[in-house]
């Protein structure tokens, strides 16, 4: 997997390839990255200003940090239902 490109390049590649002054495929070429990977770039980059509909950056990572911790407190909460099922049953006097 090749190296991540710093956010600067992106955007100045974005860039080039929106003038129109040579075809994304050669853009690409001339950078030495994909075609694909410049196009995935260009299209984050319509959604980051409102052009297409998507997630953001921000968006996006929120939503991975907020179903990370949905995922944690559904185990803890699981946690407290077993331990409260163990700890009803001990506290059970006979009569």
């Amino acid at each position: 997997m090749p190296a991540a490109k710093p956010e600067e390049f992106r955007r100045r590649a974005v860039e080039l390839a929106r003038s129109g002054d040579k075809p994304v495929a050669q853009i690409a070429k001339d950078l030495g990255i994909s075609e694909s990977g410049l196009r995935r770039w260009m299209a984050q980059a319509e959604v980051e200003n409102g052009e297409r509909p998507g997630l953001s950056k921000d968006e996006r990572s929120e939503l991975v940090r907020l179903r990370r911790e949905n995922r944690v407190q559904a185990m803890e909460i699981e946690i407290l239902k077993r331990a409260s099922a163990y700890f009803a049953k001990e506290n059970v006097l006979p009569k």
